[in-house]
């Protein structure tokens, strides 16, 4: 039976969505920021010859660096201020996380409430800045290796990083923005405006493919059906949920006792699309830096060898690559369900409340049925994860398709959509409550 919210949504119409100004105040600001984040990907780093950086471009298309290509929507190509994208932001919170859970004054910190939770926040701006530092270095010397920077030299290094480390953290202030004045997750808005930015010109030369004949016409059909049947199974998975009943003592009405119950609803795949996002900013990390450094630093060194051999064996598709990935898809799934659900606090606040699971003693006996019940629906979200994500990985590094094409894009893409339209739903629904009280005349709590 349909909730009265849920039969409120129902009701929802294009004339609310007209009157709701604050809503459109909200997408109008997150449009104009996702702009402003395009527009900086034109913005090249200082002293790069453009016609050398074209056919650099050309040069290195496959591997390793599509994928953060295609993460930072074509800014890594163009050598833009924001080529890094928001990954150091994302590999920094990845480190402060797993240090909360780690380390006891870390973890007092977050208990902390909205102070703790700034401070946190700062110690991954910090981070930040130094995983930029580091990353903008490799680039910058990178870069002069390949014979693209007009003028070499150490005040092009210093440069590079310093444009870099500004093009990064106005980008993660772009989507801070985005979260708090607009609408949704904004690094989540941001990864995915990237990628859907390249989709045309991905589409394009596909059906070129098909046309000029590199691509039949049998497989061209089956990338499609197959895209096709990978959003209609990710919508499928996004909206599964295990549903607790959840009931409370019983109270006395006009049909006399009646005993209130409600759902506890779990997520299949409570972590969304963060594992996939988490497990390949740490792998683009250590790659970045080993694709940009291996030409320079090879034959110079035996380390130099190393990085050559670590590039071979990490390329995009390969089996060390993909068996890494994979594993860190499931690590990060039950890493941020942890995170995000706590199966002791939701216990003591059903047991403080007089809620209670039919069956299942309140306190600890709850607390360890709430572990039991996540625990196995974790290991089927983070099962599906990996095959939406590396499957098509597969696919795409034997068929040579184009990475945006990849599970991973389509999850962010449909996962990041789904999540903005329950967010605009969200405030039609706040938009409608309001005028239900102004029509019912409530002013300051009492009706009039």
């Amino acid at each position: 039976m349909a909730s009265a919210a849920d039969q409120m949504a129902s009701s929802i119409s294009l004339s609310k969505f007209a009157q709701a100004t604050d809503l459109k105040k909200r997408l109008w600001f997150t449009i104009g920021a996702l702009i402003v984040f395009r527009m900086l990907v034109y913005v090249p780093l200082p002293g790069i010859d453009a016609l050398l950086l074209k056919g650099l471009a050309d040069r290195t298309t496959g591997g390793v660096l599509d994928v953060f290509n295609a993460f930072s929507g074509g800014a890594l190509k163009q050598a833009s201020i924001i080529a890094l994208g928001v990954m150091p932001y994302i590999t920094a919170s990845i480190v402060v996380q797993l240090a909360t859970s780690l380390s006891p004054t870390l973890a007092a910190i977050k208990k902390d409430g909205e102070s703790g939770r700034k401070r946190l926040n700062q110690y991954t701006r910090y981070g930040t800045v130094g995983l930029t530092m580091v990353q903008g270095y490799f680039i910058a010397v990178g870069l002069e290796g390949q014979g693209v920077v007009v003028d070499p030299g150490i005040l092009f290094r210093v440069a590079a990083v310093i444009s870099l480390v500004g093009g990064t953290m106005f980008l993660m202030w772009i989507g801070e923005q985005i979260t708090n004045r607009g609408i949704g997750n904004g690094m989540s808005l941001i990864i995915m405006a990237g990628i859907v930015a390249s989709l045309p010109t991905t589409l394009y030369n596909l059906f070129e493919g098909g046309r000029s004949g590199n691509l039949d016409a049998f497989r061209l059909i089956g990338i499609i059906v197959a895209v096709v049947g990978l959003v209609l199974f990710i919508c499928f998975m996004e909206r599964a949920q295990r549903r607790i009943l959840i009931q409370y003592p019983k109270r006395q009405t006009q049909r006399g006792m009646q005993a209130d119950r409600s759902h506890l609803p779990l997520k299949i795949n409570t972590a969304g699309v963060i594992p996939p996002i988490f497990a390949s900013s740490l792998l683009l990390m250590p790659l970045t830096i080993t694709q940009f450094a291996g030409n320079r630093v090879a034959g110079d060194s035996w380390w130099g060898d190393v990085i050559l051999t670590l590039n071979q064996y990490l390329q995009h598709g390969s089996l060390v690559y993909m068996l890494l990935y994979g594993a860190g898809i499931i690590f990060f799934s039950f890493f941020y369900t942890a995170v995000v659900f706590n199966p002791e606090e939701t216990a003591d606040n059903l047991k403080r409340y007089g809620g209670f699971i039919p069956g299942i003693r309140p306190g600890k006996n709850t607390e360890i049925y709430f572990d039991y019940v996540l625990t196995r629906i974790t290991v089927i979200g983070a099962g599906y994860l990996a095959i939406i994500c590396l499957l098509p990985e597969y696919l795409v590094s034997l068929l040579q398709i184009p990475f945006y094409l990849g599970g991973t894009s389509l999850l962010i893409v449909v996962n990041v959509t789904m999540d903005t339209v329950t967010q605009i739903q969200s405030h039609l629904l706040a938009h409608q409550y309001g005028d239900l009280i102004k029509k019912s005349k409530l002013k300051g709590g009492r009706l009039r």
